[in-house]
C-alpha cells in the first residue's frame, strides 16, 4: 500500500513538472510573439508618419515647382501604393514583408527624385515650411531605420526561442511559426561609383 502511494505521488509530481514546463514554454512563446506584434506596430507607425508628411511636402513643393507635375504625381502614386500595402501581424510572412518593403522603397525613390527637383528652386529651399517638413522627413527616415532594427532584434529573439530544442516541438504543436526579417534593398551591398 505504501509503495502504491509513493508511485502515485511520483506520477503526480511528474505531471505537475510536465504541465509547468509546457505552460511556461507556451506562455513564453505567446509573450515573445506579442513583442514581435508590438514592434511591428511601431514599424507601421513610423512608416505612416512618413506617409502623413508627404501630402504637406508635395503641396509646399507644388507652389514653387509648377512644372514638375510628373515628379509630384510619382510621389503621390508611390504614397498611395505604400499605404495600400498593409500586413496584419498574424500574416507576417517573408512574401508579405517583401511586398511591404517594395512599396516603401517606391516612396523612398519618389522622395529622392523630389529632393533632386527641389535643388532647382532656391526659393523653395529657403522656405521655412519646406525646411521644417524636410527636417521632419529626415527624422522620420531615421526613426524608420531604428524601428526596423528593433523589429529584427525582437523577431530574432522570438525565432531563436521557438527553434530551440525542445521548444521547437511545442512551437510546431501549437502553430508558432518563425517571423521574417527586414533586409537591405537589392543592390545595397554595392558601393556607388564616384568618378571625377
Amino acid at each position: 500500500m505504501k509503495k502504491a502511494w509513493i508511485a502515485v505521488i511520483i506520477i503526480v509530481v511528474l505531471l505537475i513538472i510536465i504541465y509547468s514546463s509546457v505552460k511556461g514554454t507556451y506562455n513564453g512563446m505567446v509573450t515573445k510573439g506579442e513583442e514581435v506584434t508590438s514592434q511591428w506596430g511601431n514599424v507601421q507607425s513610423v512608416y505612416q508618419r512618413r506617409a502623413d508628411l508627404i501630402p504637406n511636402l508635395v503641396n509646399t513643393v507644388k507652389g514653387y515647382a509648377t512644372h514638375e507635375r510628373e515628379t509630384l504625381t510619382g510621389v503621390i502614386e508611390a504614397r498611395a501604393k505604400a499605404t495600400s500595402v498593409t500586413i496584419n501581424p498574424g500574416e507576417l510572412t517573408s512574401a508579405n514583408l517583401q511586398n511591404f518593403q517594395e512599396a516603401q522603397a517606391g516612396i523612398s525613390s519618389a522622395l529622392s527624385k523630389l529632393m533632386v527637383v527641389v535643388e532647382r528652386y532656391p526659393d523653395l529651399k529657403a522656405n521655412q515650411n519646406f525646411l521644417e517638413l524636410q527636417s521632419q522627413l529626415e527624422g522620420t527616415e531615421n526613426r524608420i531605420s531604428v524601428e526596423r532594427r528593433k523589429f529584427n532584434e525582437v523577431a530574432k529573439d522570438y525565432n531563436v526561442y521557438i527553434k530551440s530544442f525542445p521548444k521547437n516541438i511545442f512551437a510546431g504543436m501549437f502553430g508558432f511559426e518563425s517571423k521574417p526579417y527586414f533586409e537591405a534593398e537589392k543592390g545595397a551591398e554595392k558601393a556607388p561609383k564616384v568618378e571625377f
